[in-house]
């Protein structure tokens, strides 16, 4: 007899759980990056559309695939693919992209733990020159033990809390960190759309004007918003799946990943809300993207606000959580491929998976120094970027792809398995009609692969 799945002790667990693995740098690290780009809040405007209309069909696709099997990805094609054909060699792609993903998430969870610690305890002041700002950051970079001993301690501490179980652990402290992420995050939107100066910025971010967006290239722009919308959610490698094998059939689906949905653009709005006010007033509307902005951008405009030391650390605990509660979320769906495929306990798991990830982690922290010859993709690449480049351009979009098809052809699960699962239970109906599945079975991959393929365009030409 099969051993009883762990479940959920409530809705919220599972809401906010998803949600903490959607959560995560794409929010800071790189929307209010686009969002200046791209024409402020017309952009906003675009984006939201792109995020249901795109986001949301895969996200649903991905649950309803864990919640029928109730598998994580490692056996859900197994159990529910056609006799004869071959899905479940697919699971290695998903599988890969967990592990790729913690390779270098892991180093950069590192560097904001790294941060906290640093306006914690002063090491940024009011008198100290962005020149200076930039040096702490490249200092960092340039020393593989600091970065090493701060990976190590985010791989022992989330392998720790899902070590503990799904209730106990990773329920129990995700719920923990996302509301101490949300309610960090509310107070220093309200600290900074207060800041004197910021106006400008709060009015770039929330009226919408499209003549910026057409100054900055409507195709871009829609490009831009497309992109955006997909990555943020975490889809592709199976990672929300396994919170859907974690739930049961009192809900439909479309509702389930629509608050997730919710929660994660209400974090990316109020991320913007943080940083935009706070560059208009400090440091001439310039935001930067990337690393540049979280560890070069805002340490320069905490500098110049009064309290900024605590503002810095309040900011570098808000980065932290998100990235932890991603790298739980992860973790969680790696632990469960361990067990669902060797039957091995939860700390066996544990160990060796622990194990394996640290020292995968070893190349991209490397890469900034030991490593820095090694520029895989280009000139002044590092080993992270090339990382970052499979699974962002290559194994997300992909995995989609391979989720559309897997629900929506008869070869695979099939429209009718898919949609029947998706609409068990109560709440929001996934459409089922002629129109829908025309959509979902052929626009959408077909969004995605100009996705994939532009995804080289930037990269390369």
């Amino acid at each position: 007899m099969e051993d009883k799945r762990e479940t959920f002790a409530s809705r919220i667990g599972f809401i906010m759980i998803s949600a903490g693995c959607a959560i995560g740098l794409g929010n800071v690290w790189r929307f209010p990056y686009i969002v200046g780009q791209y024409g402020g809040a017309a952009f906003v405007l675009v984006y939201l559309v792109f995020l249901v209309i795109l986001g949301l069909p895969i996200m649903v696709m991905e649950f309803a695939n864990g919640r029928a099997s109730k598998k994580s990805v490692a056996l859900s094609y197994d159990k529910l693919e056609p006799a004869g054909t071959k899905w479940h060699y697919v699971k290695w792609f998903h599988m890969a992209g967990d592990y790729i993903l913690m390779m270098f998430y892991t180093t950069i969870a590192g560097w904001l733990m790294n941060y906290f610690v640093k306006f914690l305890r002063g090491d940024f002041s009011a008198g100290m020159s962005a020149e200076a700002v930039s040096a702490e950051f490249n200092n960092m970079l340039a020393d593989p033990s600091v970065m090493a001993i701060y990976m190590l301690i985010v791989v022992i501490l989330c392998f720790f809390v899902c070590g503990h179980g799904l209730q106990n652990g990773v329920e129990n402290i995700s719920q923990k960190m996302m509301a101490c992420l949300i309610i960090l995050m509310l107070v220093m939107a309200v600290n900074s759309c207060l800041i004197p100066g910021g106006s400008e910025g709060l009015s770039f971010y929330l009226k919408p004007d499209f003549s910026r967006m057409q100054e900055a290239g409507i195709f871009n722009a829609l490009y831009a918003a497309m992109g955006q919308a997909f990555f943020t959610l975490s889809i592709g490698i199976g990672a929300l799946a396994i919170f859907g094998s974690y739930i049961g059939d009192e809900r439909r689906l479309a509702g389930e990943g629509l608050n997730v949905m919710l929660l994660d653009t209400l974090v990316a709005f109020v991320a913007g809300l943080i940083i935009f006010p706070a560059c208009y007033a400090y440091n001439g509307g310039e935001t930067g993207q990337g690393p540049s902005l979280v560890f070069v951008t805002l340490p320069n405009v905490f500098n110049n606000m009064q309290l900024g030391r605590l503002w810095g650390s309040m900011f570098f605990l808000f980065m932290t959580f998100a990235a932890l509660t991603t790298i739980i979320a992860v973790f969680q769906n790696i632990i469960s491929f361990a067990t669902d495929l060797t039957g091995c306990s939860v700390k066996r798991a544990v160990g060796v998976n622990g194990v394996i990830i640290a020292v995968l982690s070893f190349p991209a922290l490397l890469g900034y120094n030991l490593l820095s010859g090694v520029q895989p993709i280009g000139a002044g690449s590092t080993i992270l970027d090339l990382e970052d480049f499979i699974v962002s351009n290559n194994i997300l979009p992909i995995g989609s792809m391979i989720y559309l098809l897997f629900c929506t052809r008869k070869c695979g699960w099939g429209w009718k398995n898919f949609t029947d699962e998706a609409n068990k239970g109560k709440g929001i109906k996934f459409p089922t009609g002629k129109a829908m599945r025309f959509y979902v079975s052929f626009i959408i991959p077909a969004i995605v692969l100009i996705i994939l393929v532009m995804g080289y365009v930037d990269k390369f030409f």
